[in-house]
């Protein structure tokens, strides 16, 4: 089992489109402060599964994907693969979230 110190973070190109389009929603229909609030607690998050991958509860339907609640309104979807923990999405918790879950 490698060193969790040594854990690197992978964003998924679902990952990025998820968080984009999040980005560009905030960007719409907010200010920039939410989205400065946005990129903050993804980047509290990546420190955080690095530190403690296990720190989130597993899916009931997929046993190796992890959910991680950040805010009233998002979610971060995420598996630990090997020495890398990868970002599967970012998604709004108003979606169906039924095939993550």
């Amino acid at each position: 089992m490698p060193d969790e110190t040594d854990l690197e973070v992978v964003w998924t190109n679902n990952a990025l489109l998820t968080a984009s389009a999040i980005k560009k929603y905030l960007q719409l229909k907010f200010s920039e402060k939410e989205v400065a609030f946005f990129f903050s607690l993804l980047k509290t998050f990546e420190k955080a599964i690095v530190l403690f991958p296990e720190l989130y509860p597993v899916s009931k339907r997929k046993s190796k994907i992890r959910r991680a609640v950040l805010s009233k309104n998002l979610s971060v979807f995420y598996r630990r693969n090997n020495n890398r923990m990868e970002i599967l999405a970012a998604l709004d918790n108003r979606m169906d979230l039924s095939d993550w879950i």
